[in-house]
């Protein structure tokens, strides 16, 4: 291992955390660690590896290099970030074979390693949140889930006739990794075996290395975002939203949409104007309407209700 090496160990270990990575740096490995790295610190990391990347090469004008492509990757971050969230709250309407592939996918990933985590079980069912699958197709996606663990499962086969008929578009088909990826790295760690079965379903999907890693380190991010501070804060108006609304966190999205509408009807000024109400209780109810109205939409953005 060179000084260089090193460095980019020590460096990492600061934060806390030890990301462990194979030697050498690989561009989409340096891709992974920066952003991840940039959004869980909130410091100047793009710089900082940039220049110790370009140190492993032992060129100064590598590690100058590096500095600059580091210095324009951190003034970059926080719009593609942005954009990367917008991307996460509008999923498109998906087919029938697209959620089939999806959690059979899903079901033969967590195989690999031989159990399933509480942390990819949340996981999952979130991801069906954001599809708005119905409790009939919720239990289809269970099912599907249990024909991916079993063995001989086609997934290169299955993935192939994906691509034929339900993930035409490139932006099908980056959605379709992203969500497995959302579910497998809800766990602290990927197995070897895992990461291969995710780069063969890349392989058929003409996703390459650096865009696969992009995404990976894009949602490492997010979940470096929600254990900091502003991800404290975060969760919590996510939690009083479910509270205004009187539903909890495993309802679904049908659910939330009624608990909505039956609020909205009792409370809204307009429903009780008819029985001359004294103005406290006008104003309460108007208070009351903003605060239903308000949540509806938080969790309207963060479930991809339709």
């Amino acid at each position: 291992m060179t000084a260089a090496h090193a460095s980019m160990i020590a460096v990492c270990a600061g934060t806390g955390k030890l990301w462990q990575w194979e030697w050498p740096l690989t561009q989409d490995r340096i891709a992974v660690l920066l952003i991840a790295q940039r959004l869980e610190s909130g410091l100047y990391w793009g710089k900082i590896i940039g220049t110790l990347a370009g140190l492993a090469m032992r060129n100064p004008w590598a590690a100058l290099a590096g500095f600059i492509l580091g210095h324009q990757f951190d003034r970059g971050f926080a719009s593609r970030y942005r954009l990367f969230e917008k991307q996460g709250a509008d999923i498109p309407r998906v087919s029938e074979d697209f959620v089939r592939a999806l959690f059979q996918s899903i079901g033969h990933l967590s195989k690999v390693d031989g159990r399933v985590t509480e942390d990819e079980i949340r996981a999952a069912r979130m991801v069906m949140h954001r599809l708005s699958l119905n409790p009939a197709q919720v239990r289809r996606a269970i099912g599907w889930f249990d024909t991916g663990k079993e063995p001989g499962f086609p997934l290169v086969q299955r993935m192939r006739e994906l691509r034929r008929v339900g993930a035409r578009s490139a932006a099908d088909r980056q959605t379709f990794v992203r969500l497995l990826l959302e579910v497998v790295l809800a766990k602290d760690s990927l197995k070897k075996g895992e990461r291969a079965l995710i780069w063969k379903i890349c392989n058929e999907f003409d996703i390459g290395r650096v865009e696969l890693a992009q995404l990976e380190a894009m949602i490492r991010a997010q979940k470096g975002f929600k254990r900091s501070p502003a991800g404290d804060a975060d969760a919590a108006r996510v939690k009083n939203a479910y509270d205004a609304l009187g539903v909890n966190a495993d309802a679904s999205n049908d659910e939330v949409k009624k608990a909505y509408r039956r609020l909205m009807n009792k409370n809204h000024p307009d429903k009780i104007a008819s029985s001359d109400p004294a103005p406290d209780v006008i104003q309460e109810a108007e208070r009351r309407t903003r605060e239903v109205r308000s949540a509806y939409e938080l969790l309207k953005a963060r479930r991809s209700i339709r």
